[in-house]
């Protein structure tokens, strides 16, 4: 539960904000309980006001971008979600090759405006469904390319509500990792650092990113993206495939299959679902490959 004082104080700052409200509405699963309120915050004051009321109260706070890689419990979150937009949705051309974007907006957009620029680079992002800020919280990539391979630096809201800047290495990139991953902090926006290139080439690596997407991966269902991290030498799809656990289903939850990588939402499954066919996929392939599958999906809110 969330005191009078910080509804009053929510209801009053430049935000939208939904009390009791279903994150199922909020993850590309399409799964997770009530949380006590999901507020879109528009500004940076705001933004500023809201952490320092919870920090004060006590009151726990979780940031969102676009609930791509999150699996929130059936039992909800307690506290405040916040989700980033209005000022944090921005983008625009810093210099000749580089963009600054809000932490809150669509890697969609960044490659549109990126491709619109003239600007390659980040094609690769084209069709992740996340936001740039949780792209840089975990180092998101695919088909070759990460998005440590393009951001410049990136500023943050800090434990004590400081803004701070940190520079290339200072991110501490890795596989699926940063430096926020260890940290309670707020990546407020990036910039980026792309390569002078035609506009009908982008859009060619774009499209191709596309097909690649369409045709391998169940883009018609409910789903959090690939699971599992890639085990050193392997490929945690192959080896879920080899064990025979394409397809196994654990209520509405299921191994896809079009890519066992994944697992779908066939309508109504739960986070328990999802869970419990997670641990089965670990167990059968630590059993019978002896590879450890490490979840690369994110597990929020109260058990």
């Amino acid at each position: 539960m969330i005191s009078e004082s910080l509804k009053e104080l929510i209801i009053n700052a430049d935000c939208n904000a939904f009390f009791d409200e279903p994150m199922s509405l909020h993850t590309s699963f399409r799964i997770g309980g009530k949380t006590d309120c999901f507020c879109e915050v528009n500004t940076l004051e705001s933004l500023k006001k809201i952490i320092a009321a919870c920090r004060a109260e006590g009151t726990e706070y979780f940031i969102i971008g676009l609930g791509s890689n999150l699996l929130v419990s059936d039992n909800g979150l307690s506290g405040i979600v916040i989700k980033l937009g209005g000022d944090f949705e921005e983008i625009s051309q810093e210099g000749e090759n580089r963009i600054r974007c809000g932490a809150g907006i669509s890697l969609a957009k960044l490659c549109l405006f990126a491709k619109n620029k003239g600007l390659g680079g980040a094609e690769f992002a084209w069709g992740i469904p996340g936001s740039v800020g949780g792209a840089v919280y975990m180092n998101a990539g695919a088909y070759g390319g990460e998005i440590k391979d393009i951001v410049v630096s990136s500023r943050y809201l800090d434990e004590d509500g400081n803004i701070r800047e940190r520079i290339g290495e200072e991110h501490d990139f890795s596989y699926r990792h940063s430096i926020y991953c260890t940290r309670r902090e707020t990546i407020l926006d990036v910039t980026v650092e792309l390569t002078p290139k035609s506009k009908n080439e982008i859009f060619y690596l774009m499209q191709d990113t596309m097909d690649k997407r369409k045709k391998k991966q169940p883009l018609n269902r409910p789903s959090a993206g690939s699971v599992f991290k890639r085990p050193t030498g392997h490929y945690a799809a192959a080896l879920i495939e080899e064990c025979g656990l394409k397809g196994v289903s654990v209520g509405d939850a299921q191994v896809s299959e079009k890519h066992s990588g994944f697992i779908v939402n066939n309508g109504k499954a739960s986070a328990k679902d999802v869970k419990e066919l997670i641990c089965r996929v670990q167990q059968v392939v630590k059993e019978k490959t002896g590879v450890d599958l490490e979840c690369e999906v994110k597990f929020v809110g109260e058990a």
